[in-house]
């Protein structure tokens, strides 16, 4: 029976060493999977929110550009008055240039563009190739959402013409 009954503490042994390992295992595992899901949680928040400031700003297409325009009117905008109006639909405050706005969130470079990403150029006649002039919304596709001149609201092409060759950088700020 002596025997037996020490056969049976090492099973037993073993089996609680084991029990532990694997709960040990699986909570890393566990932890692991909900640091992956909040980052794809994540993700799909910025996109979300990407989406709902590209979708409002396409509802003023049109909307007359007038250089140094309000922050209290949806009459007229200029760059930065239009990226910061509707980036605060999304609970993101800008500040009022777009000089200040190349400032703020983080640094992303052209390749790596998303959706809703602030892109700035040194365009116009207050441009001298470094200084920032102008603001856009990356809407993905190498275009562009902003405001300027005889289009007001407008949607450009940021791979070729004069935006492709003024383009300074870019700032994710969702």
């Amino acid at each position: 029976m002596r025997k037996h009954n020490g056969l049976f503490q090492k099973v037993l042994t073993l089996g609680v060493c084991a029990t532990i390992t694997f709960s040990g295992f699986f909570a890393a595992g566990a932890t692991a999977v909900d640091a992956a899901s909040s980052s794809v949680t994540a993700q799909a928040t910025a996109t979300s929110k990407a989406q709902k400031v590209i979708n409002l700003g396409k509802r003023y297409m049109g909307v007359p550009y007038k250089f140094g325009a309000s922050t209290k009117t949806t009459r007229n905008f200029d760059c930065s008055t239009f990226t910061k109006y509707v980036f605060k639909s999304v609970g993101v405050t800008l500040p009022r240039t777009s000089a200040q706005q190349s400032k703020v969130g983080k640094f992303v470079y052209r390749a790596n563009l998303k959706a809703g990403d602030l892109v700035f150029f040194s365009s116009g006649s207050r441009a001298n190739g470094k200084n920032v002039t102008h603001v856009a919304i990356y809407i993905g596709g190498g275009k562009i959402l902003h405001t300027y001149g005889k289009p007001g609201v407008t949607i450009s092409s940021l791979t070729k013409g004069n935006w492709d060759r003024t383009y300074l950088k870019a700032r994710r700020v969702i």
